[in-house]
């Protein structure tokens, strides 16, 4: 199984990601984790452009060929990104779901981006101004949306795990 990860910095998709990784005992694979470690080796701060996911397709479709759960956690703020998660599901014979998460309070959503501390040794986080300019496209299928301002992460967890239950009835 695939679960894709998709919002905004700051909505909370890395907090509840990494909560149902440990639960299923699933592969995390944070875009931002890969970048950083991309940078370091580069030693540069420039723009990354689309390598670090390329890694992660690589290391997403590999332990799913093993039978693991492979979690995935970045922005995916493009249908072309989101397809190619699903490219990958699809090229190895297993379902996939998709998970959006929201932050619908705006003030909640800036005070979070306004006072994350960084996890990821050198990753430099967004401001404010840029995840409300970020360029994020409407999506055209269905997924399941978490709004992080009304859920807590044990609640989100739990309406991911009914929703791969569901999937799996069909």
């Amino acid at each position: 199984m695939l679960i894709i990860f998709s919002g905004l910095p700051g909505s909370g998709k890395s907090t509840i990601a990494r909560a149902l990784a440990q639960r299923l005992g699933a592969v995390y694979l944070r875009i931002d984790t890969i970048e950083q470690a991309i940078r370091a080796t580069e030693q540069a701060d420039n723009e990354m452009g689309p390598a670090g996911y390329f890694v992660a397709y690589g290391l997403a479709r590999e332990n799913l060929a093993l039978g693991s759960i492979v979690i995935t956690d970045s922005v995916n703020p493009i249908q072309l990104t989101r397809d190619a998660y699903h490219d990958i599901a699809r090229s190895v014979g297993v379902p996939c779901l998709d998970v959006e998460v929201v932050c619908s309070n705006s003030k909640l959503h800036r005070e979070r981006v306004e006072n994350r501390t960084v996890d990821i040794e050198g990753l430099a986080l967004p401001d404010w101004q840029a995840v409300i300019t970020r360029d994020y496209e409407p999506w055209d299928r269905a997924r399941l949306v978490l709004d992080s301002a009304t859920l807590s992460v044990t609640q989100s967890v739990e309406l991911i795990i009914a929703a791969l239950i569901e999937s799996m009835s069909y």
